[in-house]
């Protein structure tokens, strides 16, 4: 099996946001299918390992690939665009505000014990992900812009954390009911 510089090469896909799952699906199985350790049980230890670094290569490549955020990121920084999530924090004000509200709702919501209003938060959560997405395949497979991609992709990482929180305040609300 040939070298590859990148995820997208290793599974044959092209280097793209929008990726189809059931492609992606198929494309890690062919890959694993020649890389298998166990195609190579009785083969020399050296060729054993190399199929084992196949195999987990082939396992991370998916895995980034396979989410959003994950594939977005790598996508920005196989373009020369780091996240720089560590050391760039800055958010337009419209997001930062929106994200206070929210932490405000969801005090509010484990206070209450509110299923109804918790509900609302976890559909707004998932409307706001869905919105991110769609801004990340336009910023990325549209326009190109990588610079645009990398300021989506640090909103989108509070969003999922956030998502997060919401969806283990669900838990509780639902374990604390029943």
């Amino acid at each position: 099996m040939p070298i590859h510089d990148n995820h997208f090469q290793l599974l044959g896909l092209p280097a793209r946001f929008a990726v189809d799952a059931r492609a992606l699906e198929d494309a890690y199985r062919r890959v694993q299918s020649q890389v298998h350790p166990d195609r190579f049980a009785a083969a020399p230890a050296a060729e054993r390992r190399v199929a084992m670094q196949w195999a987990a290569r082939a396992n991370e490549a998916f895995q980034i690939l396979r989410s959003p955020l994950r594939r977005a990121a790598y996508l920005c920084e196989l373009n020369g665009v780091p996240i720089d999530a560590e050391s760039n924090t800055a958010m337009p004000a419209a997001f930062l505000t929106h994200q206070m509200q929210w932490r405000e709702e969801l005090d509010d919501v484990r206070a209450g014990n509110d299923r109804e209003r918790l509900q609302a938060l976890v559909d707004d959560v998932n409307a706001m992900r869905a919105t991110t997405v769609q801004q990340l395949e336009a910023a990325i497979d549209g326009a190109h812009d990588f610079h645009a991609a990398a300021a989506l992709v640090r909103q989108f990482m509070f969003i999922e954390k956030f998502g997060d929180e919401v969806n283990a305040a669900a838990e509780t609300t639902s374990a604390g009911t029943g």
